[in-house]
């Protein structure tokens, strides 16, 4: 029955959701495999430059993973088509991979999934299946949009196959990012890990009521243009330094600035004692692959520089002049 009356419960936002008619579940990884389960693929292609909690799902569920390695442009170095039940997963890292590089390889592997999880302001292609994550890019706490590639892009193609399966509850999964607001993002650090590690061994559910109407409240086209200008300052002060092979336009409301230095794990710890925190992002790359490999190389020296539509100018001059002023001691 429902309940009328009472104290307010948080307010219903009407806006617009940047994607969509996207078929709406709770994580990225688990997205990942409704994909496949979609497409009856039992064989995966990935990079070794991959999240290990996407692996560790997939071997979880009977994924048998197949690597291929990545190219100083951070683009997939791959030559082959998939067979029956193959497919390829072409992680599109820091949005660096443009319309035309998908395409083109969508052509040569002829199975593939586009992982957009650094590229959530970049549509999906379509005919190309391609998935999002939300957490990189808004103060949420799951959340991920799935394109299956049918030419309808509308939630109703996976209307079916996800009738039995439950909304997520995200409600008391909050607290870190109610929290963050008001204090210190240190108060609630080991907090935000917790949370984390509740999503080790979740299963497929649909997005949460809360997060879906959370992301109806958000102005997009702000965020999109502030990230592109916090980029494009940061590009600025720091590309004659950054020797890693960029293009000249940056990507589409980017997820971060990438800043390659070669002795990135001691910047990193600098900057964090000047409140500057630059994650690591790939600690499974840095155990499990060789020292001298390219992958190693970039996950440890690869600074991914915070561009997004918190700071403003001054915050990217400072990250600029802490960063410079450690290169150079």
């Amino acid at each position: 029955m429902k309940e009328i009356g009472g104290y307010f419960e948080l307010e219903t936002f009407t806006g617009e959701p940047y994607h969509p008619g996207l078929i709406k579940l709770n994580l990225g990884r688990t997205a990942l495999l409704y994909m496949l389960q979609q497409m009856k693929a039992h064989t995966l292609y990935v990079p070794h430059f991959l999240c290990g909690s996407v692996l560790d799902t997939c071997k979880e569920n009977g994924v048998t993973l197949l690597y291929y390695p990545i190219d100083r442009r951070l683009h997939p170095v791959f030559t082959g088509k998939m067979k029956p039940g193959e497919c390829f997963y072409l992680v599109n890292l820091y949005g660096l991979l443009d319309e035309k590089t998908i395409l083109s390889v969508a052509e040569q592997v002829g199975t593939l999934i586009v992982d957009h999880t650094h590229a959530f302001f970049q549509k999906a292609i379509p005919g190309i299946p391609a998935l999002y994550s939300i957490r990189k890019f808004f103060g949420l706490s799951d959340g991920a949009y799935v394109d299956m590639g049918s030419g309808s892009r509308s939630e109703s193609e996976g209307a079916a196959s996800l009738e039995a399966v439950p909304f997520d509850s995200s409600c008391g999964r909050y607290g870190h990012i109610l929290g963050r607001y008001e204090k210190s993002a240190s108060i609630f650090y080991q907090q935000m890990l917790d949370n984390a590690h509740t999503y080790d061994h979740a299963p497929l559910m649909r997005m949460s009521p809360l997060t879906q109407n959370l992301l109806q409240g958000i102005d997009y086209e702000r965020t999109r243009v502030r990230r592109e200008e916090n980029y494009q300052t940061l590009a600025f002060l720091l590309g004659s330094r950054n020797p890693l092979p960029l293009p000249a336009e940056g990507p589409i409301g980017p997820f971060a600035y990438p800043f390659y230095c070669p002795d990135g794990l001691r910047i990193r710890k600098a900057m964090a004692k000047e409140s500057i925190f630059i994650p690591t992002y790939w600690n499974n790359v840095l155990q499990e692959m060789p020292t001298d490999s390219l992958e190693y190389d970039y996950a440890a020296n690869i600074l991914p520089l915070p561009c997004d539509q918190r700071y403003q100018k001054e915050d990217m001059e400072r990250v600029a002049d802490v960063l410079i002023g450690l290169l150079e001691e």
